[in-house]
This record gives C-alpha cells, sequence and structure tokens, in this order.
C-alpha cells in the first residue's frame, strides 16, 4: 500500500485555451493523486502568466510559487507557500502568476 503521494514531481503543463489568457502564455497542469467517493486530492501547476477560470468547489494549499487569484467581486488573494483558499463553483476568478505556482487541491470531481 502507498502511503506517499509525490507532489514535486513534474507535470506534463499544456497551453492555456487562448480565450482565457490575458498575459503572457502561461500553461498548466494537474495530476490526481487520490479520489474518495467524488472528491479528488490532487496536485495542480501553473507558469508565469495571467488567465481567467471558472471554477469548481475547492479547498487548495499552495506549496510553491508566487503570485494572485482575483474574484470577481474584486477580493484579492495574495498566494505563497503556506496559503489556503476555498474556492466555490462557478466563481470567475484571474490568476496572475510571477513564479510558477504549484497547490495541492481538494476538489469535487
Amino acid at each position: 500500500m502507498t502511503r506517499l503521494l509525490d507532489t514535486t514531481s513534474p507535470l506534463d503543463l499544456e497551453p492555456l485555451p487562448d480565450a482565457d489568457v490575458l498575459h503572457g502564455a502561461p500553461r498548466a497542469g494537474a495530476r490526481a493523486l487520490a479520489t474518495f467517493g467524488t472528491v479528488e486530492v490532487g496536485v495542480w501547476e501553473m507558469t508565469d502568466g495571467t488567465a481567467t477560470d471558472t471554477e469548481v468547489d475547492e479547498v487548495f494549499v499552495v506549496i510553491s510559487g508566487s503570485g494572485s487569484v482575483t474574484f470577481d467581486d474584486g477580493e484579492v488573494v495574495e498566494l505563497g507557500p503556506g496559503v489556503t483558499v476555498r474556492l466555490h463553483a462557478g466563481d470567475r476568478t484571474t490568476w496572475t502568476v510571477r513564479e510558477p505556482l504549484r497547490k495541492v487541491y481538494v476538489a469535487d470531481a
């Protein structure tokens, strides 16, 4: 039985859709680490740039990098190692990544 979940190995990163990119040429990727019923635990990474997204129900903890996430209501959360954020399904967000950002997430799959 494997008990160690790998959150540090490289991910396969893909360009984000042009319609979502506001600045730069960010790439992103994710890997599921475990599932529990309808809940997925995984690791996600985005490279430098700015892009929009529509969120799912999720809680995440940043494990490396820096940036910010801006919500449509104007709230801005600065992101860095140890920061924990709750996203709600349907939230419209803008991600600005200054240093490749990696997070561990728990989301409704």
